[in-house]
């Protein structure tokens, strides 16, 4: 059922608020696009699957308060990213979640994605045909909306299976406390700022000189994205910023010797690239940016020997339970446990960090690691 008017919208929404839970999940077009953001919304109860195409749907409210009803249970497979999207696109916040790729995690699963665990414990196969499709194009074509379709259609019953081998399991709260903290998620992107180039794979290593060439580039390319709406990487990869900050060509010639550099883009955005060199070439040296590298903490070898035994005892756990190691307990988390050191149950309810079926599950093991 492809939903285009807000009539239609209201009925599905009504007729899906009487289900007891309802699949959800979202298409966007980052792959494509220079403005990530929401091309359509796909709805499934056990009986019916509704594509939203939010560029005909005047408002989507019906939507957000379907994701906010408590009385209906809201499926996601890998929840996290449509959920702060939601949140940034339109403000919707949903209540009472399940996520099966959590769920399949929690189970034991080391293949969690959708396809893969379609095809375990349901049979079915699933297309990735559309997978990096522009789903902001209209019309979009029936295999497209179809394949849209089946992202949500098969959830209720994958979620129902799941569910089964986590009650076996005796895992059901870990997994349903994981999926009230989902509730939480909120979009926290902002702007990429004016530091944003920092964030290429290489640019710290540039001496200043350099630095700035990369920022004069990446400054281009975000200009020229933004103005097409097209994503940046297909206006030139940060592969080849990176290689023209580093030779600082200033001749059309030098610029197509740089290694790195496809000459296909040497020729279409040559001007622009060496524009973007010859600007930085003549900043003062006291306007050239330069990396603040923050002085690492000194090393605290006891620490550092706590969280190793604390590692050793959460990968034996894991293996008894046939978990994946950062799926029972996080790096991040063993370190928190390694600073607060604590000596009994009330002290690891103290680690903030921790959730309470990871005390329930490896709370033993991590105070004999630390006795």
């Amino acid at each position: 059922m492809h939903i285009r008017t807000d009539a239609a919208l209201a009925e599905i929404i009504a007729a899906l608020r009487r289900e007891p839970l309802v699949a959800a999940d979202t298409e966007a077009a980052s792959f494509h696009r220079y403005r990530d953001r929401i091309f359509l919304v796909q709805l499934s109860s056990p009986r019916q699957t509704a594509i939203i195409d939010p560029l005909a749907v005047r408002d989507l409210a019906p939507v957000g308060e379907l994701l906010a009803d408590p009385q209906v249970e809201k499926i996601f497979h890998d929840a996290d990213y449509d959920l702060r999207i939601l949140d940034r696109d339109y403000g919707f916040r949903a209540r009472r979640l399940c996520d099966t790729r959590i769920a399949a995690q929690l189970a034991g699963e080391r293949a969690v994605g959708l396809a893969a665990l379609l095809d375990k414990y349901l049979g079915v196969k699933l297309s990735k045909e559309h997978q990096k499709a522009d789903w902001s194009r209209r019309p979009l074509p029936p295999a497209m909306l179809e394949y849209a379709a089946a992202d949500t259609r098969h959830l209720p019953a994958l979620r129902e299976a799941l569910r089964a081998r986590l009650v076996a399991l005796g895992r059901l709260t870990w997994a349903e406390e994981e999926f009230t903290r989902l509730e939480a998620l909120r979009w926290t992107g902002g702007g990429d700022g004016a530091d944003a180039y920092l964030r290429v794979k290489g640019a710290k290593a540039l001496v200043p000189r350099q630095l700035a060439t990369l920022r004069e580039l990446y400054r281009w390319r975000e200009e020229i994205a933004a103005e097409a709406d097209t994503a940046t990487f297909r206006i030139i990869g940060n592969d080849a910023l990176l290689a023209v900050s580093k030779a600082l060509p200033e001749t059309h010639d030098a610029l197509g010797r740089v290694p790195g550099l496809p000459p296909v883009l040497a020729r279409r955005h040559g001007e622009a690239l060496l524009a973007a060199v010859r600007q930085a070439l003549t900043l003062p040296e006291a306007e050239l940016p330069r990396i603040e590298r923050s002085a690492r903490p000194p090393k605290d070898p006891e620490l550092d020997a706590r969280v190793e035994r604390l590692k050793a005892a959460r990968n034996r756990v894991a293996a008894e339970l046939g978990l994946d190691p950062g799926v029972l307990c996080g790096r991040g988390t063993l370190e928190a446990v390694a600073r607060a050191h604590p000596k009994d149950g009330a002290g690891l309810a103290h680690v903030g960090e921790l959730r309470r079926w990871q005390i329930t599950a490896l709370g033993d093991a991590l105070l004999g690691a630390l006795r």
